[in-house]
């Protein structure tokens, strides 16, 4: 079975950019007019050079997001109920 293509969702032009403790908030629009958020985050502190070219770079960028969906699964086989042996009933005497 083969993997589903992947699906550019959206192409996004940065507009702001929002230093966080550990990374970035980037806001811009896409070309559906739509508004997206994305927040960038990193494992490492950033000093505050790094945090300042980052964030001018960032600014700068454009974002094309894009997806691969999950592989569609087959459904369970269901029983067949029809063919089933009827329930006994159990009563108390």
């Amino acid at each position: 079975m083969d993997a589903p293509e992947i699906q550019r969702l959206a192409d996004i032009q940065v507009d702001l950019v929002k230093p966080d403790r550990n990374g970035f908030t980037l806001s811009g629009q896409g070309t559906d007019r739509a508004e997206y958020v994305l927040e960038v985050h990193f494992d490492m502190p950033l000093d505050a050079r790094t945090r300042a070219v980052l964030g001018e770079l960032l600014a700068q960028s454009e974002l094309s997001i894009s997806r691969r969906s999950p592989p569609v699964r087959a459904a369970p086989p269901r029983r067949d109920r029809a063919h089933r042996p009827p329930r006994r009933r159990i009563t108390a005497d």
